[in-house]
């Protein structure tokens, strides 16, 4: 299930996250997906931090929870690679703010472990400008280049994201140390780690700083899987995601079988300009989402589906013996019954919300990442439903 913290009721850790633990469980859900815990940019969006390791401090329960010395001691210790630079720029709260973090974070893993439930945690492939990795490690990152996305079927333009592009080569010389330190962290925070747009590593798209669209950008070559091999022998087994959505090539592809590591699939992706029902080809062996934070709910899909793909859909339920009338839960059961080793939901897929829900919408700064589910909306009701849906597809914990 796909749910950030800041979209739980109240938009924090504490009683409400410990809730949904509960809730998955009974619904017979094995995994909950957050996207980065990092702080935010100004316009709320955890994809452009001020920093790749720091946690946000907004989201704590206790934010004024005592903090002994030794607990900062023993912090600095384990975080030395990145906290220094994270508290000159923070300040002096800075370190404690993360050990209470790291605190209550830890207690809900450990409490989510133990009611069965592995969290995902999303792991973008660049920093952001002006961010504490960008200021204090400029020798990793080329001048004069920016990135983002040619034009797709997001947008026209393409996107123009403004992240700085790594210097791989520089990042090579230094036997991609900083990469593996970035992955050791996430591998703190997470059961299992999805990489954003893995397809960055094989080739990706750099527009000239000062252009006002990505049009104008280039493809260049990635590092392939040396950084990841890096961080491998380092921290042994690294369990990820690859989200290769987007223009994939045959290379990306490669790049993913040799790594041994899922793609993704996209339901709302499926249907769209096809005239055949792609859904056991293509998540076979991928994790199949019902869509992404950058894309609108199932239902906001559904209700703007031209007739030509929603009678696709629909053929694809009646030859699954699934009944077309039954809203958004017609659509679950689709997504069920893929051959995706795992299938990941949206909350707001479940709770059959429109459009309005929507978490982001891509080339649009302002207004998103605001989402929060109701207090109860998550209910024992909702939960019976849903462990239904999962147990006729044998997909239960």
């Amino acid at each position: 299930m796909q749910l950030h913290v800041t979209s739980l009721p109240g938009g924090r850790l504490g009683g409400e996250a410990y809730r949904f633990v509960d809730w998955l469980a009974a619904a017979g859900q094995s995994y909950w997906q957050v996207l980065p815990l990092n702080p935010p940019d100004r316009y709320r969006s955890p994809y452009k931090s001020h920093s790749a390791f720091a946690c946000w401090p907004a989201l704590l329960e206790r934010p004024s929870a005592p903090v002994s010395a030794g607990e900062l001691a023993d912090f600095r210790a384990r975080q030395a690679f990145w906290i220094g630079d994270w508290e000159r720029a923070a300040g002096r709260r800075a370190v404690r703010d993360q050990v209470r973090f790291e605190r209550e974070w830890s207690a809900l893993r450990r409490y989510a472990a133990g009611a069965g439930v592995s969290i995902i945690g999303d792991l973008p492939l660049y920093v952001a400008p002006d961010s504490v990795d960008h200021n204090c490690h400029p020798q990793l990152f080329a001048s004069g280049l920016l990135a983002g996305t040619p034009p797709d079927s997001f947008t026209a333009a393409g996107q123009f994201w403004g992240n700085p592009v790594y210097d791989w080569p520089a990042l090579q010389r230094r036997r991609y140390a900083w990469w593996t330190e970035r992955l050791r962290r996430s591998a703190e925070l997470y059961d299992l780690i999805r990489i954003d747009h893995f397809r960055g590593f094989v080739a990706y798209w750099a527009v000239p700083a000062g252009a006002h669209t990505a049009r104008g950008g280039r493809w260049l070559r990635g590092p392939g899987a040396a950084p990841l091999l890096a961080a491998r022998r380092a921290l042994g087994g690294l369990p990820l995601i690859a989200e290769d959505l987007g223009v994939i090539t045959p290379a990306v592809e490669r790049l993913r079988e040799r790594l041994d590591i899922p793609g993704m699939a996209v339901l709302q992706f499926l249907f769209e300009g096809q005239t055949a029902d792609r859904l056991d080809e293509a998540t076979q062996g991928r994790v199949l989402y019902t869509g992404t934070h950058d894309q609108t709910t199932l239902m906001g899909w559904w209700d703007a589906l031209g007739s030509a793909a929603r009678g696709l859909v629909e053929r694809a339920m009646r030859r699954r013996e699934i009944r077309v009338a039954a809203g958004p839960w017609s659509l679950l059961r689709l997504a069920a019954a893929a051959p995706a080793p795992l299938v990941m939901a949206q909350m707001q897929d479940v709770l059959g919300l429109g459009g309005e829900a929507r978490m982001n919408t891509p080339g649009r700064a302002s207004g998103n990442w605001r989402w929060q589910m109701e207090v109860g909306a998550a209910s024992p009701r909702l939960a019976r439903a849903l462990r239904a849906v999962s147990a006729d597809a044998e997909r239960t914990s």
